[in-house]
């Protein structure tokens, strides 16, 4: 899911089983598709930074998985200083990101390296991903 430069792929993510979570580093996550999830979108412990770009975010209907973001086994004291925002990103269905730490400020600078997409374009951009239905000996 990641690449070598700690970017995550783009993806098409029915999240109902486990849920994305990072780990120390920066993590760009961009031009995503996130479905479905139970619990949260992106999870996130030990003091990542985290910035959402060009994201499509689709709330599941419990009034209480709206949340896109979760801190994972840390209390708000110090998940405040942690640096995750979100930009570009598309909401729906009541979903919601928490932001924390700096913002926009010049610790974004490392991990803003990529241009994101618009949100309105994740449906086309991920159209194509996942599993692809090969049979063996035939072409896909």
């Amino acid at each position: 899911m990641l690449d070598a430069s700690g970017v995550l792929k783009v993806s098409d993510f029915a999240l109902s089983a486990l849920p994305q979570q990072v780990r120390h580093g920066y993590f760009n996550v961009v031009n995503n598709d996130y479905t479905h999830w139970e619990m949260y979108a992106i999870g996130g412990s030990a003091d990542p930074t985290i910035n959402s770009q060009g994201n499509r975010y689709l709330a599941p209907v419990s009034p209480f998985a709206k949340e896109v973001t979760k801190r994972v086994d840390t209390n708000t004291g110090q998940w405040r200083a942690w640096n995750w925002r979100s930009e570009g990103d598309l909401l729906l269905n009541g979903a919601y990101f928490t932001r924390s730490g700096a913002g926009a400020s010049a610790s974004y600078a490392r991990a803003s390296s990529l241009d994101a997409m618009s949100s309105s374009m994740v449906g086309t951009i991920t159209s194509g991903a996942g599993v692809l239905g090969c049979c063996r000996g035939s072409q896909c």
